[in-house]
């Protein structure tokens, strides 16, 4: 069946996990695809219903599900899945509800959340996770609100968060320092345009 808004990480086994989305209802189920069978199996459920959400894997091998939403509100919860045993952990809750952001696993092991809101408004804020603690701190803002936009870890360590959407399609970009916490613009791109893709080459 046919399902919006779900999310796809590739685990260290070599296997996707694909979590949430939404079939008519919003999901709560999570499969995982076998590349060298090309099967699928049902695994753990998570505690809440979710799509527009982000899932990234942690240098544990464990992977952060955050925020999304359900039906009638954005989700400020997160958790965590293990794939050793295919079960869901609840963790600290981001300091926003959020849906439509992004999550980066940056090269000290923590996450950085931007961006997203919920169906009223979009926000500049950021956030960071710590694995070691399961606490989320705020970061610097960015310079725009923005949903819906791309967030790609460089090779030098910082994040550029690319377009999305605020009140109607963007064509800005800013990088995220994790040394400082602060963020900077830099150029604008030729279109705007939100719910694209960015791929670090």
């Amino acid at each position: 069946s046919i399902i919006v808004g779900p999310t796809a990480v590739l685990l260290t086994n070599g296997k996707v996990l694909v979590t949430g989305g939404n079939n008519i209802y919003i999901l709560t189920s999570a499969e995982l695809y076998d590349p060298s069978t090309g099967i699928w199996t049902t695994t753990g459920s998570m505690h809440s219903e979710r799509m527009s959400h982000t899932a990234s894997l942690l240098k544990n091998g464990k992977v952060l599900v955050a925020g999304g939403g359900t039906s009638f509100d954005s989700l400020s919860s997160a958790e965590l899945y293990d794939p050793s045993t295919g079960i869901w952990t609840t963790t600290g809750s981001m300091n926003s509800k959020r849906a439509r952001h992004t999550a980066s696993v940056l090269t000290n092991g923590q996450v950085l959340v931007a961006g997203g809101g919920t169906s009223f408004d979009s926000f500049s804020s950021a956030e960071l996770y710590d694995p070691s603690t399961g606490n989320w701190t705020t970061t610097g803002n960015m310079d725009s609100k923005r949903d819906t936009h791309t967030a790609s870890v460089l090779t030098n360590g910082k994040v550029l968060v690319t377009r999305g959407h605020n009140d109607g399609p963007l064509s800005s970009a800013e990088l995220y320092d994790p040394l400082t916490g602060s963020w900077t613009t830099t150029n604008s791109m030729a279109q705007a345009r939100p719910e694209h893709t960015a791929s670090v080459l």
